[in-house]
């Protein structure tokens, strides 16, 4: 069995998170797909929405989407979520499986500072996710200690978690930037009109 882990804070998801999911299922011919919201992201500031909202938005965007399912594992754990801890989780559920970690290419330079990434990469075969290019990829890019990963080129979307939030406090629709479902539930919740935190870098 193939399955690829797709995490991050989601904060909220946006469509570049929908159509990076089919593109790696489709592409990386996965059994299944786990989108796993995290509890606390370590390498981000304490003041994230709640994991509460999160998960739910996260569940309204891919809801129906034949091969990925949402698994609470690092929500249901708590506390700071390392994706070392989450890997262990899921090798147990399923001892036999090839696992996937999906990463986008501007979250590799930050892998020294993960928990144990030695240790993370001898259990996954890291995919990059590139989605800016010009359609010319490393074959298969060196990572952290040498490790090589693969590269899958996922289609550019001109949208990050940092714009909704801010077009959700300027008083603008976000439609077409999430799925209606989200942009819904951000409506009815009141989402973001009182987060006036704003990031030193866009979410990716």
């Amino acid at each position: 069995m193939r399955i690829g882990l797709f995490g991050g804070t989601f904060d909220p998801p946006h469509i570049g998170h929908l159509l990076s999911a089919q593109d790696a299922l489709e592409r990386l011919q996965l059994d299944r797909l786990l989108v796993i919201p995290a509890a606390q992201q370590p390498l981000k500031g304490a003041e994230q929405t709640t994991a509460a909202h999160r998960l739910a938005m996260v569940r309204a965007c891919f809801d129906g989407i034949p091969g990925v399912e949402v698994d609470p594992v690092e929500i249901t754990r708590g506390g700071l979520s390392f994706m070392v801890d989450t890997v262990e989780d899921v090798r147990r559920r399923w001892p036999k499986a090839d696992l996937h970690l999906l990463i986008g290419s501007d979250v590799v330079p930050t892998l020294p500072r993960w928990k144990e990434p030695e240790r993370l990469l001898g259990m996954v075969r890291l995919v990059v996710l590139y989605r800016d290019t010009d359609g010319t990829l490393p074959p298969e890019p060196e990572i952290h200690g040498g490790v090589r990963a693969r590269a899958l080129a996922s289609r550019r979307v001109d949208v990050s978690s940092t714009e909704v939030r801010a077009r959700v406090r300027e008083g603008r629709s976000v439609r077409g930037f999430v799925t209606e479902s989200v942009a819904t539930y951000i409506e009815s919740t009141g989402l973001y009109l009182q987060n006036s935190r704003i990031p030193d870098r866009a979410d990716p």
